[in-house]
């Protein structure tokens, strides 16, 4: 159960969170579905179900921002309005990294200016599936770069702060070739560069839940560099949720990282909000040979992990039934 400590220190006179708060401390556990912009209307008879109590839907920081300092929010607002005139909920997630090699989504003034050293950085995964690497993300610990996305966050909140239910920055994983990187890269660079950006999102929403996914660290294994617990800490102390791409149950190399500190904090975050993706749906529990059901899902998210929120892939088995 959430304690009264950790929802009344943070809830900021917030409508998003106060509903977040009073959800697990009934022990509630909410649903959303999880896709992306432009499919809403494809997914309507999902929203008409009444336990699904709303969207997350990831936005690309290149259609946010098609211009230098000049926003677009058309999209988020179109998405916003279509939900609110079915009762139901925004979660936005602001993404600075895609996960395909022709994916790269960021404006074009990042990619172009010498300032921003490039833009973007190969993710390394350089496979016969993903010839040349499996993606890009975008130079954070470029400090100047930083400052742009940080621009957006602030734009975000002007137009959006307590009109959404939050908002959520992408995962900490990424998987970069540091023998061959030339854009000053450092492991402690990158962990205090995306603290830094939680920690700006959380100062600008006063009112909408900020969550940063945390799943992995490039450069740690196991906490040994301490940059997951120290990940947890501030976003205790400072009441920012944290959450994360997969809940798989027991996954090993999970369980070496963020799994056991969301236990460990389990009631002492804001919140905590997870997703069960497209790839997720295909793990097998290993007890059963099977793919995992959404009971099992759910016990794992709930008991284990202290998760108030899913964001379910629309694809889950469970929702077409």
């Amino acid at each position: 159960m959430r304690s009264t400590f950790a929802c009344g220190k943070h809830l900021f006179a917030a409508l998003a969170l106060l509903s977040a708060c009073a959800g697990a401390a009934a022990g509630e556990l909410r649903h959303f579905l999880y896709t992306g912009s432009d499919e809403l209307t494809s997914i309507e008879p999902l929203l008409q179900r009444p336990d699904i109590g709303g969207v997350q839907i990831v936005y690309r920081w290149k259609s946010l921002e098609p211009e230098p300092g000049r926003y677009d929010f058309s999209g988020i607002e179109r998405d916003l309005a279509y939900l609110q005139q079915r009762k139901k909920q925004l979660f936005v997630q602001v993404q600075d990294r895609f996960f395909l090699p022709t994916a790269r989504h960021i404006p074009s003034y990042l990619l172009t200016d010498p300032a921003y050293g490039g833009g973007l950085v190969r993710q390394s995964d350089d496979s016969e599936v993903n010839p040349g690497g499996s993606g890009w993300v975008a130079q954070q610990w470029n400090p100047a770069l930083r400052q742009r996305f940080q621009a957006l966050l602030s734009a975000l909140a002007k137009q959006f702060d307590g009109r959404i239910m939050g908002i959520n920055l992408p995962e900490t994983a990424i998987d970069i070739d540091r023998k061959r990187d030339k854009t000053r890269f450092s492991c402690d660079g990158y962990f205090n560069a995306t603290l830094e950006n939680m920690r700006f999102a959380r100062q600008q929403f006063h009112q909408s839940a900020v969550v940063q996914y945390v799943n992995f660290w490039p450069c740690e294994w196991d906490n040994d560099h301490q940059y997951m617990s120290r990940t947890f800490a501030v976003a205790a102390q400072q009441g920012i949720g944290l959450g994360g791409p997969d809940i798989v149950p027991w996954k090993k190399a999970q369980m070496k990282n963020a799994y056991p500190f969301f236990h460990q904090y389990k009631g002492k975050l804001p919140l905590v909000a997870m997703a069960v993706q497209e790839p997720t749906l295909r793990y097998v529990n290993p007890k059963t040979g099977k793919p995992f059901t959404r009971d099992q899902f759910v016990s794992f998210a709930k008991d284990y992990l202290g998760v108030d929120v899913i964001f379910w892939a629309v694809d889950s088995p469970w929702l077409r039934r």
